[in-house]
């Protein structure tokens, strides 16, 4: 199976997902207005955005393929994750941010898709500086709760991220070392996933 074809079968898989299934479409982040609601919602939510999802697997994924030690880019996600999300709660502008979210997904994917290493502190620094984005986003969905609310939200969607590139990291040494196939195929769906963000956005 050779990497056109790959890339073809992935982006035809793309065009049927709907805009609905993203992240960062809608607000979320009003309504839950206490401690405990907030977390255990804001956890469960990366697992229900497709692009969230597919970012926080392919970091794992990336770095369990490429990486010695697979946890650093993780780390460095989560650590900017939250970083984004107390700069958009605090109302900081971040412009660019659903561009740049829809970029780190198309990126990400390319990555796992070619397996590119790089050195640990560059493979961090670039998680992060995506993570810092998808964290603004959520960021400022929580700028009408509570501190404690908001507080709350943070904390499970950093949890939340952590177990799915966790799980990227499994999948990346149990499945996609040893079958390549499937990781070009994974990646080649994240990426183009991204690029049709990046249409919808134009």
């Amino acid at each position: 199976m050779n990497t056109k074809y790959l890339i073809t079968t992935a982006i035809t898989a793309a065009s049927f997902l709907p805009l609905s299934a993203m992240a960062h479409i809608s607000t979320d982040g009003g309504g839950h207005h206490n401690f405990l609601d907030s977390l255990s919602h804001a956890f469960a939510h990366p697992f229900g955005g497709a692009d969230h999802l597919a970012a926080m697997l392919a970091v794992g994924a990336w770095s369990a393929l490429t990486m010695a030690s697979a946890w650093r880019a993780p780390a460095a996600f989560v650590a900017l994750l939250i970083a984004g999300c107390l700069a958009g709660f605090a109302g900081l502008h971040i412009p660019a941010v659903e561009p740049m979210i829809a970029a780190s997904v198309l990126v990400l994917g390319l990555l796992v898709m070619v397996q590119k290493k790089m050195a640990w502190g560059a493979a961090a620094a670039l998680a992060g500086v995506f993570a810092f984005f998808h964290g603004a986003a959520h960021g400022y969905e929580l700028a009408q709760d509570s501190a404690l609310a908001a507080l709350g939200a943070i904390a499970g969607m950093a949890a939340g991220s952590a177990l799915l590139h966790l799980s990227g990291i499994v999948l990346g040494h149990a499945v996609m070392q040893r079958h390549q196939v499937i990781a070009k195929l994974a990646g080649g769906l994240t990426a183009a996933l991204g690029a049709f963000m990046l249409t919808r956005l134009a």
